[in-house]
């Protein structure tokens, strides 16, 4: 069973998804996705305490080896994106299921290939692979998108289509000159080619350089971040709540790859540019904040200001810093997911007014209040919550680069004026203005759990702290080790090119 634990994330939401589409009844496609979910959170969890003994676990789909077979990849990393994932998507679906998923067809199913193409993309070890589960993602994520109709989300889902095949017929290019170049897609495999002498090093930069600017359109890194806002904000809570997530794979992939093969072999290729582009993107996203009028559009800005905070990380090739981005990755995520989950409440509550910025508190109901003061505290970066913890990592891991005085103005600045931005709209949207008679509506005891459960992400991430803080250690480490990555996959050691080569 151990043997066949890295396929389990993925097999469950494709079979939940194939039964959902045998059977088209509500009742039966809710029990089976949620019940999906739960099982995904004990498989992944199962996944994660496995990789913790500090080896590879590697599955060779149809038993063909690497680098000529389909390899699912499980280390330390891989497996806490999985879990995070996992948990992402059982809150939201969670949410969901109060009646969310009726106002259109299919959502029970599309929800599980989103699941399918996200879990997909952080546990392969193939490049093509990797491009096929973004556009699992791409598909899925359209149509979720557009779920429950209106002239917005329509616009906004085809920007979003529109931008992400042109990602994707670049990401087709990159990854043609790779393999004309190197002759293998496999990234194990990759890095061994690259200690080896004899490859036309330009095209190779070239088709890299293409490939990381196809992560950060997923990423959202600014000059190709316009589009994220928008979408984002038009989308239907529980939507974009996942969609939380949907930036870090990005991410991931960016870091990866730099750790495994560009590192060794290429390591000035990131430079110092995705560090400026990184730092333009967080004061972006800042000033954003400053211009929002729904929460649900401040959430979305909140996503986009945390991914250039994460993009900080690949460019520094440490693993001190990507110890520390990886536990802000979790906080930075589950918190925007709550802000989603928190505005779609409010948006019931308030009736007509919605999540506008407008001064109605006396619709809104007392653990609506105190569940957005914890997340606005979480978010804006005040102690003890995990906002606090994880951007003191960074900033205390970041403060010997050379960019670092920049990097902490911009990060600190950002952080008081998200400081500002919430205390200015959770005033005016949930304390300031004259008491109404109405009672607030009742919300549905699914919608109470999931947002409770992700609001309570930043408590219970600062509660553990250390042990969160001791595994993303551990995870760095074993992710900057290409060489034991190589011969773990590959069954021997990678390749060295010899002086003067």
């Amino acid at each position: 069973m151990i043997t066949h634990a890295p396929i389990l994330p993925i097999l469950i939401p494709f079979a939940a998804a194939l039964l959902q589409i045998a059977c088209d009844r509500p009742r039966f496609q809710r029990i089976v996705g949620l019940s999906a979910a739960a099982l995904l959170i004990v498989a992944t969890s199962w996944l994660a305490w496995l990789a913790d003994d500090g080896r590879l676990h590697v599955y060779a789909l149809g038993d063909w080896p690497a680098p000529f077979g389909i390899v699912l990849v499980v280390d330390r990393l891989a497996a806490a994106m999985t879990v995070l994932t996992a948990v992402l998507g059982f809150a939201c679906l969670l949410y969901a299921s109060a009646g969310f998923d009726q106002r259109g067809r299919h959502f029970q199913p599309l929800f599980q290939l989103q699941l399918f193409g996200v879990l997909g993309a952080f546990l392969t070890g193939d490049l093509f692979n990797l491009f096929v589960f973004f556009e699992v993602m791409l598909l899925a994520s359209y149509t979720l998108l557009a779920h429950g109709g209106g002239i917005r989300r329509t616009r906004a889902g085809i920007a979003y289509v529109v931008l992400n095949l042109v990602g994707s017929a670049f990401f087709l290019v990159a990854l043609g000159l790779l393999y004309g170049t190197l002759g293998t897609l496999n990234l194990a495999h990759m890095a061994n080619r690259l200690a080896l002498p004899g490859y036309d090093q330009a095209l190779a930069r070239l088709a890299f350089a293409l490939l990381i600017a196809v992560f950060a359109l997923k990423a959202g890194l600014l000059p190709l971040s316009f589009w994220l806002p928008h979408t984002y904000a038009a989308a239907g809570a529980p939507v974009a709540a996942l969609f939380a997530i949907m930036t870090k794979v990005g991410i991931i992939a960016i870091l990866r790859l730099h750790a495994v093969a560009l590192a060794p072999a290429m390591p000035d290729l990131l430079d110092h540019w995705l560090t400026t582009l990184a730092l333009a993107t967080v004061v972006f996203a800042a000033l954003g904040t400053l211009a929002t009028t729904r929460l649900r559009t401040l959430a979305a800005w909140l996503i986009l200001l945390s991914a250039g905070t994460l993009l900080l990380a690949p460019g520094q090739a440490s693993p001190g810093i990507a110890a520390a981005a990886l536990y802000y990755l979790l906080h930075s995520t589950v918190c925007g997911a709550a802000f989603f989950l928190l505005a779609g409440v409010i948006a019931e509550q308030r009736g007509d007014t919605a999540d506008h910025l407008t001064g109605r508190s006396a619709s809104t109901a007392g653990w609506v209040r105190l569940a957005f003061l914890v997340a606005a505290a979480t978010a804006a970066g005040l102690p003890p919550f995990s906002g606090f913890l994880g951007k003191l990592m960074l900033l205390t891991t970041l403060r010997d680069v050379p960019a670092g005085p920049a990097i902490w103005a911009v990060l600190l600045g950002a952080s008081f004026v998200v400081l500002i931005v919430l205390a200015r709209d959770g005033s005016e949207l949930l304390w300031k203005g004259p008491l109404a008679a109405a009672k607030p509506h009742v919300v549905t005891w699914q919608k109470v759990t999931a947002t409770l459960l992700l609001v309570a992400g930043g408590p219970l991430l600062a509660l553990f702290a250390r042990p969160l803080a001791d595994y993303a250690e551990r995870a760095a480490v074993q992710l900057y080790a290409s060489e034991a990555y190589v011969a773990g996959i590959l069954g021997r050691p990678p390749c060295r090119r010899e002086p003067g080569q």
